[in-house]
């Protein structure tokens, strides 16, 4: 099946990206399509059982040891490699549609991933969104295996400018669509942050996915 995801928002300042109506990723007669999913609390912070992290837990210490670089400016994101599951691909702009939705990356070409462009750009400050599918009609995607990511894995970015963002994985958390955090997944700290985000959970052939794959990572070096 394919599947999308995305926010839905205005256009975004740089360093914020607002909170929004739940990310969604729905399969309809085989077309991806992003929809908003009614609040219906989902901006509240997750439950235990609404949200089951996937991750081993940290050696003492880590997050205190782990050094903070200064904030990058303001580039486009042209790629992304994550070591640990195998990805290095290009990285798409994604825009919103008439419905104020975020169009996914493109089904036809399952390889690439894309960014909120009108968002946070990886590495400056504030919380930047990455999307890719899980699985399309064509097989596994560039986020088939998202879910087995631990704590400590690392993220790059490359960058328009010739920088490359360095992020280290905080957590990988499963939320239910209808009831997706708002404000846990797109708010942050002040610093750089990353979400990569796609489907996960059961599976329904009437509405697909039922909930999505969440990595919460933090800016942790630049090159």
């Amino acid at each position: 099946m394919k599947h999308g995801s995305g926010p839905k928002p205005g256009r975004a300042p740089s360093g914020r990206v607002p909170s929004i109506g739940a990310l969604a990723w729905t399969a309809l007669v085989g077309v991806v399509l992003l929809a908003h999913v009614p609040d219906g609390g989902a901006s509240r912070p997750p439950t235990t059982a609404q949200a089951a992290p996937l991750l081993a837990r940290p050696a003492a210490g880590a997050d205190r040891d782990r050094p903070k670089p200064r904030p990058l400016p303001a580039s486009d994101a042209t790629r992304i490699r994550i070591p640990a599951i195998g990805v290095n691909v290009s990285l798409v702009p994604l825009e919103l549609d008439g419905a104020g939705a975020l169009r996914p990356p493109p089904a036809t070409d399952p390889t690439v991933a894309g960014w909120y462009a009108d968002g946070t750009a990886p590495g400056a400050p504030g919380t930047a969104v990455v999307a890719g599918h899980v699985d399309t009609l064509l097989g596994p995607a560039v986020f088939h295996r998202l879910a087995t990511l631990s704590r400590g894995a690392g993220i790059e970015i490359d960058r328009d400018d010739g920088r490359t963002a360095l992020f280290t994985v905080d957590a990988v958390e499963v939320h239910p669509k209808d009831r997706f955090p708002d404000d846990k997944v797109y708010g942050g700290s002040g610093r750089p942050e990353l979400r990569l985000i796609t489907c996960g959970g059961d599976w329904s052939s009437d509405t697909g996915y039922q909930a999505n794959t969440v990595v919460y990572a933090t800016l942790t070096g630049t090159r």
